[in-house]
């Protein structure tokens, strides 16, 4: 009798140690490319235990060249700044996998048209304060700016709300960045979109644009990361096959999280596919320190547009007035 309660003591003991090593689901990228997604049991000897359903693997860890955690449905991981730490101007987040129609959906209303008297382009808000993020060139050398926000109403659609008088915040024409401020509305809430925490996008990941390409407000476009390293002019870009046109300048990229990657700039001229975005990582570092590029509006490079002096009729200096004597 004591020897049948030993064995089921020791019984309950290994269940409970083993369920104890069992975390949460896990997709597993190997260095070759390819995926496994199961329960991790355990790591030991060099190698990770995955429970795939059917079988246990073994993979061993310098195969490994990403883990990712499968959260539940809806889950999300949305960093904010502790007591004490100063407020930033947006939020991160390891948001859960959706399909691009869901997340379109859902991150559309932080997706703005963004209008000067001499084009257009798109931007994105970042917070509830009406913060928003578009490319420097969408707004160069123009200071009258307006927003349209596509606000989602009770009944589902969609409807167009213009707003004037955008304060130019911070410029960066080196990163062809700009942060602008809309104005506060008192019966409109703002729905930021979040910036991406890790900055991991790989080679044929998948991503997706919203903007308005030559004024076609909120198109979405689909695509991969071509390449997350392309070097042009010496700065480093995402490079993607998602369509990229005149008008998507200054919209966001995103990740099939939801999450913010990029910030769309330019594509080549004559080419399909080949699409560039600005990383996120360049976007924080332009947020963080915005006050080191805040807008003076007392720079005689405010944006102010002249009209150019008439031009003569005929070439060369002008005839000599002649001077009457008394």
């Amino acid at each position: 009798m004591r020897r049948a309660l030993w064995v089921m003591s020791l019984a309950v003991a290994f269940v409970s140690s083993s369920m104890a090593l069992v975390s949460a689901g896990e997709v597993i990228e190997l260095r070759t490319g390819q995926k496994l997604e199961g329960d991790v049991l355990k790591e030991q000897d060099g190698a990770l235990y995955l429970d795939i359903g059917v079988d246990i693997v073994k993979i061993p860890l310098n195969q490994i060249r990403r883990r990712e955690v499968i959260k539940a449905e809806g889950a999300a991981s949305v960093n904010t700044p502790l007591p004490g730490q100063a407020k930033k101007l947006y939020q991160t987040a390891e948001l859960p996998r959706a399909s691009i129609k869901d997340l379109s959906q859902k991150y559309g209303e932080g997706v703005v048209l963004v209008q000067t008297p001499g084009g257009l382009g798109s931007g994105f808000i970042i917070n509830d304060r009406g913060f928003c993020v578009t490319n420097c060139h969408v707004i160069e050398k123009e200071t009258r700016i307006a927003v349209t926000i596509f606000h989602q109403a009770a009944g589902g659609e969609f409807a167009r709300r213009r707003i004037d008088n955008v304060r130019i915040v911070a410029l960066n024409p080196f990163f062809d960045l700009a942060l602008l401020e809309i104005p506060k509305q008192d019966d409109l809430k703002f729905k930021p979109v979040y910036l991406t925490e890790a900055d991991d996008e790989r080679e044929g990941d998948e991503v997706f644009a919203i903007g308005n390409p030559l004024g076609l407000e909120r198109s979405v476009s689909q695509g991969i990361v071509s390449t997350r390293n392309r070097n042009v002019k010496g700065l480093v870009y995402i490079q993607t096959t998602a369509d990229i046109n005149p008008g998507n300048s200054g919209g966001p990229l995103f990740n099939s999280r939801g999450e913010v990657v990029g910030v769309t700039n330019m594509k080549l001229l004559f080419a399909e596919g080949l699409g560039f975005a600005i990383p996120a990582a360049y976007l924080k570092l332009f947020l963080d320190h915005h006050e080191a590029y805040a807008y003076d509006a007392n720079n005689p490079n405010t944006g102010y547009r002249f009209l150019d002096p008439p031009r003569r009729r005929v070439a060369g200096p002008p005839p000599e007035k002649a001077v009457e004597t008394p």
